[in-house]
């Protein structure tokens, strides 16, 4: 007996570590994306916000409408993002994998080719100023594509294939997007960015729908079966809510100044949210390994591994985006003046956006098990989370314009109800996750303070003492060289330092 007891726990501790070798495996490749996202990025930004042809205004009429492209394609996935490994895990050795997805993909894409059908016939509400072309409605065909590009990508990731979204998200869709918009200065000047934006999600969809089927494979005796897939939607809806509300926390903002501030602050804005959407990334290098690791974990009751996953990776989300916020805030000015001088004024904006991707890393993780244990609880702290950052944006753009603030102001207003309410949500359900767990879930340590006063100082030297080329040149990689340097020697442990290892996962 107690050799059964001690080869049983044995096999848990190597099942625990196997799964924190897998998320370090598939951060580590992301983290890698994340850089490559940031180099192809920032092309875009500058030629849509330098270019004749563009400019803020542009930008803010391509924002608009691409909130509402964006919303719509995250309904239509039906909570296949991160329901889909619940799924596999549940219908493993009962049913071919490639027939699973493809339940998904055909509840996802009559969906999705309804909802673009709706908003060709119906543009208004992705052009709240009333002001587009012919060319930019085509940008509803982007929604299908879109859909089904996040299950491939979940598809592959519940087998540990991150590569694929690396290839995807960091290098195809932005490059293709950023040439197509300089591309498009000379074909198409009125809609170049809309058709740049469909141009890089075809594109990004060809690359994940390649790996994907070399690894799943066509379905076999599969056809459409209305009564599973009705049970699928049935099912999957409160998901599928939590990751609309969820990506509709950083888009609604976009959405409230479309109406209330004029297109040049709504692209300023904008251009804002893009380089703090950097870091946001960073929790996406996780998601799709951690839904795997936690439904398994959750089979067999393992609530304790379940707790060190969500904390560990928890810390390594919370201090990679607290290193890139320090480095892109502090030199912010230069950062937004690399897109045009006229998006300086956003560096306000920009900090607050940076300061609320690092106090939302605990919501994150601990929605990624949630939504798994109390996906209707979860779901229930989710809506009341956007709704209060709605009520917020609104009153705090009222209260900016009644005061006579430019409209800058009023973005800055509307990063901080971001930044407020992302807070409130880390607390709460970092509290729930915990009172089912019975393990404490934290993903503070104190030494990101040690970490963080070295890049200050180094922050205040280049930015007040040396050219700005320079300051972006040398200064950001060296706060970012100082931060990490005292996170490895002061916060980083045994399992932190995996996260830089080559290690075989099972």
């Amino acid at each position: 007996m107690t050799d059964t007891v001690t080869r049983a726990e044995a096999g848990r501790e190597k099942q625990d570590t196997d799964d924190i070798a897998a998320l370090a495996k598939g951060g580590r490749t992301n983290f890698i994306g994340f850089f490559l996202r940031l180099a192809a990025r920032i092309p875009f930004l500058f030629i849509a916000g330098r270019a004749a042809a563009y400019g803020p205004a542009a930008m803010g009429r391509f924002a608009s409408a691409l909130v509402i492209i964006e919303l719509t394609s995250m309904v239509c996935t039906m909570g296949e993002k991160r329901g889909l490994a619940q799924r596999m895990t549940e219908a493993e050795g009962k049913e071919l994998p490639a027939n699973t997805i493809f339940d998904g993909m055909a509840v996802a894409l009559l969906a999705s080719c309804a909802a673009a059908l709706f908003f060709w016939l119906v543009p208004a509400p992705m052009f709240p100023g009333g002001r587009y072309t012919a060319l930019d409605r085509l940008i509803v065909i982007a929604i299908p594509p879109l859909a089904l590009t996040e299950i491939w990508l979940a598809a592959l990731a519940y087998r540990l294939h991150i590569s694929p979204t690396v290839w995807s998200r960091a290098i195809v869709e932005p490059w293709t997007i950023s040439i197509m918009a300089g591309a498009m200065i000379y074909v198409a000047p009125e809609s170049g960015l809309s058709l740049a934006y469909v141009a890089s999600i075809f594109a990004a969809a060809a690359t994940a729908f390649v790996p994907f089927i070399r690894e799943y494979g066509l379905p076999r005796g599969w056809r459409p079966r209305f009564g599973v897939m009705r049970r699928l939607a049935v099912r999957s809806m409160p998901i599928a809510l939590a990751d609309t509300i969820e990506w509709g926390t950083r888009r609604v903002d976009i959405l409230l100044l479309g109406f209330l501030a004029p297109p040049s602050a709504v692209g300023v804005y904008y251009a804002a949210q893009q380089v703090a959407s950097l870091p946001q990334k960073l929790k996406t290098s996780f998601e799709p390994v951690l839904g795997p690791v936690i439904t398994r974990a959750l089979k067999s009751r393992d609530y304790a591994a379940i707790a060190r996953q969500v904390c560990q990776v928890g810390f390594w989300i919370m201090a990679a985006q607290a290193g890139i916020a320090l480095a892109l805030g502090i030199t912010g000015e230069g950062v937004m003046g690399l897109v045009g001088r006229e998006f300086v004024g956003g560096t306000g904006a920009l900090a607050l956006l940076l300061a609320a991707e690092v106090v939302a890393s605990t919501a994150v993780v601990s929605e990624a098990a949630l939504i798994y244990i109390h996906r209707v609880r979860n779901l229930g702290v989710s809506f009341a989370t956007i709704v209060f950052q709605a009520a917020m944006t609104f009153g705090g753009i009222e209260l900016m314009q009644r005061l006579g603030y430019n409209s800058l102001y009023q973005a800055a207003a509307a990063a901080g109800a971001l930044f407020v309410a992302l807070g409130l949500a880390s607390l709460v359900k970092a509290r729930m996750l915990a009172s089912f767990l019975g393990y404490p879930i934290n993903n503070w340590r104190w030494p990101l303070l040690w970490a963080a006063a070295p890049a200050v100082i180094i922050g205040y030297v280049v930015t007040n003492f040396l050219p700005e080329w320079v300051e972006l040149a040398f200064g950001v990689p060296a706060i970012l060289a100082s931060y990490l340097f005292v996170i490895w020697k002061k916060a980083f442990g045994p399992e932190d330092r995996k996260l830089f290892q080559k290690t075989k996962s099972a």
